[in-house]
């Protein structure tokens, strides 16, 4: 297996916390394994592969952007036009050298810059042009996400770049394909670009919008008020022109007679990875994580170990992280971390529970209560619903997650956070009801 050389890229280190020891029986082993970058977001540094990377520029990279230009952006007449104001923010956030494209997508997708099948290289005239285009952006047709995905990968894969990357906006529901369409589109995009996405207003569909930032390893969120589009899609793209290294996997290795329960991203959002595992050689998979820039994240990992006896030991999973070369093999980044097994009779080592276990099983509770509880109020089981978001600001309020605190305190009255006594709002602004199903699964980092 290859490895960098120190300068190459940004440095991972892998820590794993967790609780070892098991009772006489015990099988459930967990870890929480944080994962940081450092050093990267450095101009002139040199990404996976040396022909991969511009001049003085850092890694090289394609965008594409897809505005939303079906009829409802039309209303209010405003939204079209904070939509190419927020585009051209985003073009002039390119760094020189960056490839990149803009979509127009109703209920097909059309090359709006450059056109002709291929990308731009960002400078001061390419910019200048592309924003001239943008005038051209009107409202009027439908909306079929899935042609614009597929037109962003036709395009983003001609380039020859170290990192892919969409941003997509929308204001409406995707009416004009069906749920297997989008998903056969979402499917052959996975893994060839990453791609954030946003919904303007409240005529979008979040489970939508979440589901293409999920399958595509980006962010997903709301602007409801469409005049703070310009302000995000800076802010995204700047995010996009911070990353340095493409197509992280999690590589866990497990011995004979072990199961992987599940493998989650727990922070900064909660994302669940175990469906996306690829084979790896014999007893590993690969888990994919995305693009990194300078920043740190957070992964539960849970695995069925054989029952032991008292007194012995074993590793229960070796957790390291690869990036594909040019040669079709993988360079590991930084070095691997141990998940262990030890079985003993000390009751109060074998009971406790990890600070950090603790804390992130909470937050991914706290994710599905959110979500299960505005479905029930949506579906009219006010009981049910009731009990759900009660559950969820308990949990806020425990995980100190003050962000989702506020968040719930508009969707209901809160009685009692320690408690969970909530009543759920007579009147609820659809904005805060989107906001919170949103921004659901984003998790407060654990202090270490």
């Amino acid at each position: 297996m290859a490895n960098f050389s120190k300068s190459n890229v940004p440095q991972f280190s892998l820590d794993v916390y967790q609780n070892e020891f098991l009772p006489e029986g015990g099988r459930e082993v967990n870890a929480i394994v944080t994962v940081t970058a450092t050093g990267g977001g450095t101009i002139g540094s040199v990404t996976t592969a040396p022909h991969l990377w511009s001049a003085g520029q850092g890694p090289s990279a394609a965008v594409a952007l897809m505005v939303d230009c079906s009829g409802s952006m039309d209303y209010p007449p405003t939204k079209m036009r904070n939509a190419r104001d927020a585009t051209a923010a985003a073009i002039d956030t390119l760094r020189d050298g960056v490839h990149f494209t803009v979509i127009d997508g109703t209920h097909v997708a059309r090359e709006v810059y450059p056109g002709g099948g291929r990308l731009a290289v960002a400078d001061a005239t390419t910019r200048g042009q592309a924003k001239q285009a943008l005038r051209k952006l009107s409202a009027g047709g439908g909306t079929a996400i899935g042609t614009w995905l597929r037109l962003a990968d036709r395009l983003l894969s001609s380039a020859d770049v170290a990192i892919r990357h969409g941003i997509l906006l929308t204001d409406g529901r995707n009416e004009h394909e069906s749920p297997q369409d989008l998903k056969a589109a979402l499917d052959a995009c996975a893994g060839r670009f990453t791609c954030d996405a946003r919904g303007v207003g409240t005529d979008w569909e979040v489970k939508e919008v979440t589901g293409i930032a999920s399958a595509l390893l980006g962010s997903a969120d709301i602007v409801a008020d469409p005049a703070g589009l310009a302000a995000d899609f800076t802010q995204m793209m700047e995010a996009a022109m911070g990353k340095e290294v493409a197509d992280v996997a999690l590589r866990v290795w497990t011995p004979v007679g072990t199961t992987i329960k599940f493998v989650k991203q727990v922070a900064p959002t909660v994302e669940e990875l175990t469906d996306r595992r690829t084979e790896a050689g014999p007893r590993a998979g690969d888990y994919p994580t995305g693009s990194w820039g300078d920043e740190s994240r957070d992964y539960h990992v849970c695995v069925e170990v054989p029952a032991a006896n008292i007194g012995q030991e074993m590793l229960a999973a070796r957790v390291s992280l690869v990036v594909p070369q040019p040669d079709g093999t993988v360079g590991n980044l930084g070095t691997p971390g141990l998940v262990r097994a030890v079985w003993t009779d000390d009751m109060v080592a074998s009971t406790s529970i990890n600070p950090q276990v603790a804390h992130y099983t909470g937050q991914a509770e706290l994710a599905q209560a959110i979500q299960q509880g505005l479905d029930l109020r949506k579906a009219g089981d006010i009981d049910g619903a009731t009990a759900k978001l009660g559950r969820a600001v308990q949990l806020a309020n425990d995980s100190g997650n003050a962000d989702t605190a506020k968040l719930l305190s508009k969707v209901v009255d809160v009685v009692d956070a320690t408690t969970g006594t909530v009543r759920l709002k007579a009147k609820v602004e659809e904005a805060d009801e989107m906001t919170l199903e949103t921004r659901s699964t984003k998790t407060v980092r654990v202090k270490k």
